[in-house]
Formats: structure tokens, sequence, C-alpha cells
């Protein structure tokens, strides 16, 4: 019989094999995030369309092409979240966290959803672990952020990155270099593309930001915006740099970097990896100060960043590092006949209340199938029962890594047994 469907083109499954990996992040990401004085957020998956096309910006790819939009029931315009940062501002402001005390420091692992091609590391369902500041405008705070992003690299093993900073200035100094930007491109309009023409005249930055190989060609020799920082931006950009420079923070200026979001404003950065070809960003962030006020608060500054987990997962993946997963089953209770069956389910629950992960037959298996299926399972320890065992009181436990067998009481001291020998292979129960 066929399959009634398949999962929609770009998604996936994190299967039970996979999503061990995911977990393991996902705690390193939240304890790194919690040390750093991050406190979790959660939002809506969807929201009123205006949110993104206000704070993402409507000449954006992401508003342009890939959001998915949809008319609900209500009559209502709403999208599913692009991306964490436009949620986090408005919950912050609706809720008014800022009343909590400044800063204002909140962290998010979500999902996220943009109608693209897929590809290595880019899904139309991804997700991303992302952190936000609201409420100093010190360049201290810009080198906090960056640094907290590469305390999770460090965390989690991950080498060769490079960090790459710049600034796209404020709305001031950047509407001088918007003019320069016209005058450069106008001269090349016949080159552009459809998307880049209409970019022109609304926001000409984006079009550094463009994918295409002949914009990306002509972008190349486009005046940069650090020739164009008024007297405040450059005095930020140049102390953001000395926080780094006091961290022991490695990095270089990319004039390049403009990020695709048009709410930033000030710091851009990126942690760019060699190691995952076309796709090479591995985390993305900056300022965003003027986006507050834009969503209907009072001036507020903010920054942030985000990385995506599929790239993060990537990049591990082709250095080779091992994530350390919890064991699926410690031990494996097999069992002949219903008495002995009874009491297997006994001492896996008292296992298993000890937070040992322990298993026994479900299926009615013979012995033979039940150790195979140990086996499978990974199980560090067997202990077979039958009505010797349970008449004597006492079983024998089997390590099956190195065939070391060990007798164990089957009464009430029957876990803290287990916990002497399991512990000497590093097992705690709690």
């Amino acid at each position: 019989m066929a399959l009634l469907t398949r999962g929609p083109k770009g998604t996936q499954d994190i299967l039970p094999g996979q999503s061990g990996r995911w977990q393991a992040i996902e705690h390193a990401l939240r304890s790194e995030a919690s040390v750093r004085g991050f406190q979790e957020i959660r939002t809506p998956v969807f929201e009123h369309t205006e949110l993104f096309q206000r704070s993402v910006g409507d000449t954006t790819d992401i508003v342009q092409k890939e959001m998915y939009t949809f008319t609900d029931k209500g009559g209502r315009s709403v999208t599913l979240r692009p991306e964490g940062t436009a949620g986090a501002v408005r919950a912050m402001l609706e809720h008014a966290l800022y009343n909590d005390g400044l800063p204002v420091k909140l962290y998010y692992i979500t999902s996220c959803y943009r109608y693209e091609k897929p590809q290595a590391g880019r899904l139309r369902e991804f997700h991303q672990f992302g952190v936000e500041m609201f409420g100093s405008s010190e360049p201290v705070s810009d080198a906090e952020v960056i640094c907290t992003a590469k305390s999770v690299f460090d965390r989690l093993g991950i080498q060769n990155l490079s960090l790459e900073i710049n600034s796209v200035g404020c709305p001031a100094c950047r509407a001088v270099y918007h003019d320069a930007l016209k005058t450069y491109f106008s001269g090349q309009k016949e080159n552009l593309c459809e998307t880049c023409l209409g970019r022109l005249e609304r926001n000409p930055m984006r079009i550094l930001d463009c994918k295409s190989p002949v914009c990306s060609e002509i972008a190349k020799h486009a005046p940069k915006m650090t020739d164009y920082l008024c007297g405040d931006c450059r005095a930020h950009f140049d102390g953001v740099q000395r926080y780094l420079r006091a961290a022991g923070v490695d990095f270089s200026v990319n004039p390049s970097i403009v990020r695709g979001l048009d709410y930033y404003t000030n710091t851009v950065f990126e942690f760019v990896s060699c190691d995952l070809g076309a796709q090479s960003t591995v985390c993305g962030g900056g300022r965003y100060n003027g986006l507050v006020e834009e969503m209907g608060g009072k001036p507020l500054p903010a920054l942030g960043f985000a990385i995506g987990l599929e790239r993060l997962l990537l990049i591990m993946e082709a250095q080779g590092i091992e994530v350390p997963v919890s064991p699926r089953c410690e031990v494996y209770l097999a069992s002949i006949g219903e008495a002995a069956a009874q009491e297997a389910f006994r001492l896996k629950n008292c296992l298993q209340e000890c937070g040992v992960p322990a298993e026994c037959d479900l299926c009615a298996r013979s012995l033979k199938a039940q150790m195979k299926y140990a086996d499978k399972i990974g199980a560090k320890f067997t202990l077979v029962l039958g009505d010797d065992e349970i008449a004597a009181g006492r079983g024998t436990l089997k390590n099956m890594q190195t065939g070391e067998k060990t007798e164990l009481s089957l009464r009430d001291s029957f876990t803290a047994e287990f916990a002497a020998v399991s512990a000497k292979d590093g097992f705690l129960i709690k």
C-alpha cells in the first residue's frame, strides 16, 4: 500500500536516532544563554503579517518572496514567522518587560519558515537559536552579544570560524550613503536584475545583498558604508572593536556585510565557516536601534543574533565533532515465563524511578529474541530472570561490553547494588 502522503518539500523529520543530538545541542545553547544572563521567551508560530512587513522590511527577499502568508477564517492576514526577532520585540513591548529593569536579555530556540529553494543547511522549515538584548546603546553591549555567540561555538568545540563585522550606520549617515549607492548603481541599470531595479530607489543597500552573480559582482565595487559613517557611528564602531580586542576576540572588518533585514543599524556581524561551501554564514546579527519605536514602543536600543541549528549540525559533522547523547538503554531485564516477566517489569520500574534508562520485554519475545533486541538498542547491561532467579532472590548482571558478571539481590537493595556496579562505568543514578 502506497503512503498517503510524504513530508512537504523543504521540511525534514528529526527521527529518534537524530533527536538525541538535537537535545544535547539545545541543552548546551540553553546553558550558555543562562550563564550569560539571557532568559527564554517563546512566541507564537504565526503573527499578524504587518509585524514582519514593518520590521523585516518590504524591500527584503523575505517579505517579497519568501513569507508563508495566508488569510485566516476571520479574514485577517497572518504569516508564519520567517525569523525570531520581530516576535520577541512584539512580546517585549506587549508585556512591558522593560519595566523589570534594563537591559532585557532574551533567548529563544524556535522554528522559522521561508519559501525558498531547499539546499544543504537551508530548509523551508528551519530552526534558530537567537538572543536579543534591549536597553543598552553602549559599544560594550555589542561586544557582549558577539562574545555570547562565540562562547556557544567554543562550548560546542567548533573551530575554524572567522568573525566579520561592519557598521551600517544610523538613518542620518545612511541617507548620505544611499545617495552614493544610487549614483553608482544607476550607472549599472542595464545589468541589474529586475528585483534590484526595484530596490534602486527604495533601498539601494538591498542590492549589496542580492544573490544574483551579476549583481554581486557589480556590488563588489560599490561605495563602502564605512567611508560614510557620521562621527557618532564611527565612535561607536571603534568602541565595539576596542571591547572585542579587550576580550581577546579576533575579527576583521568586512564593509560588504549589510545583513538581509532592513531593521539593522550600526553594528552588524557574521561568523563565517569555510566548511559549509556557499552557505558559509553560521551566525548573523547586529543592532536594530529603531525597531522598537517602529513597532509602537518608545525609543529603546536593541541588538541580537541568530544561529541556524541545521547549519550548526552540518558544521559539527564536517569537523567530526561528536555530540554526547544520553544512553537509550542502560540495562535490559530479560525474562523467561510469566512470573519472571512480572518481576522484570517491577525491577525495570524501580530503575526508571531512579533515573536509569531501563527496558524489559513488551512484545512476548523468546529469550533469544529479547537478547537480540537488547543488543540492537545498545543496552550496556543485561539481567536474565527465570524461575530459579526468582526463587533465590538473586540475579546475574552482565556487562555487555566487557563480559563481566556481577550477582545482585532482587530485593530492596537491588537499585543500590546496581548503582555501585554501573558507577564504575561512569553512570550515576539519581
